[in-house]
């Protein structure tokens, strides 16, 4: 389950980082959840495509919240330092502006400021309790998956109740909206698994 890679599954992030930035453009305090983000590769991506878009002012007003049950994986999400070999994937002028050598083993860690934008906190999905509300994008990639069906609801249920008005989330490509939660959302774009919350 903790499996992940920088820059994966990029088309969706892509397409939901050109909808989030003009409707959060001139706010003080801007507020993403990366639920279930593993050991941060996800939302290390989702921070740095948010700063080439969103400019140096805007992105010091973005916090990301990111969380998952399994406290070990935080502590890599904090350290953030990550092997040359998680680093092959990607963009060559994301990673010479967004990684910084540790030592001469190939090590790597992500720069100050991407690190700086992310809130890191344990927090269990199966609670169905937000980690907190007034979420301008929810993105939860590669979980749900894991859950059975009713559960994969309530959990949905829940992000809804976290998002801003015209909240943005971002799905698993492998996994379709439920049925009993289609009433809640409209899909951006049937390139991908996102949508906004009605």
């Amino acid at each position: 389950m903790a499996f992940t890679f920088f820059f994966r599954d990029l088309a969706p992030l892509e397409l939901a980082v050109s909808e989030f930035c003009p409707r959060t453009s001139g706010r003080s305090r801007i507020r993403v959840w990366d639920a279930g983000c593993a050991t941060g590769q996800e939302p290390y991506t989702l921070s740095m495509l948010l700063a080439e878009k969103m400019g140096n002012f805007a992105f010091r007003n973005l916090k990301i919240y990111a969380t998952d049950y399994d406290a070990p994986l935080l502590k890599t999400v904090r350290e953030a330092v990550y092997p040359a070999s998680e680093l092959e994937r990607i963009p060559r002028e994301y990673f010479e502006k967004y990684f910084e050598p540790v030592d001469s083993q190939g090590l790597c860690r992500v720069v100050e400021t991407i690190r700086n934008s992310l809130h890191i906190q344990e927090h269990n999905l199966l609670s169905f309790a937000p980690v907190s509300d007034g979420f301008s994008m929810i993105v939860c990639k590669n979980v749900l998956l894991h859950f059975q069906h009713h559960e994969r609801v309530k959990v949905i249920e829940m992000f809804h109740s976290a998002l801003e008005p015209n909240g943005i989330i971002v799905l698993e490509h492998t996994q379709k909206m439920p049925d009993e939660c289609t009433r809640l959302f409209s899909q951006i774009s049937s390139s991908g698994q996102v949508f906004q919350k009605v």
